[in-house]
């Protein structure tokens, strides 16, 4: 399917209000559906955040961690 990679890499980057922004540190993986990807992330013993919009697209968004505990991210 089709895929989208973006990294970031800016020094001066302004701070974010969630942390899990902080540096832009993270991946992101497009889906669907959050709500439907979160019900199965959750089935499968993997917590999520609260689902929240991203406040640039306006879409639904949320966090979860890897196995690191480095924060991961869905949105629509």
């Amino acid at each position: 399917g089709d895929m989208e990679l973006e990294i970031f890499i800016k020094p001066d980057a302004p701070l974010h209000p969630f942390p899990e922004t902080a540096g832009l540190r993270h991946l992101a993986f497009k889906v669907e559906d959050v709500e439907e990807t979160v019900k199965e992330l959750n089935a499968l013993g993997i917590e999520t955040e609260p689902i929240r919009f991203d406040t640039f697209t306006g879409k639904k968004m949320t966090f979860f961690k890897d196995s690191d505990q480095l924060p991961l991210e869905i949105h629509e």
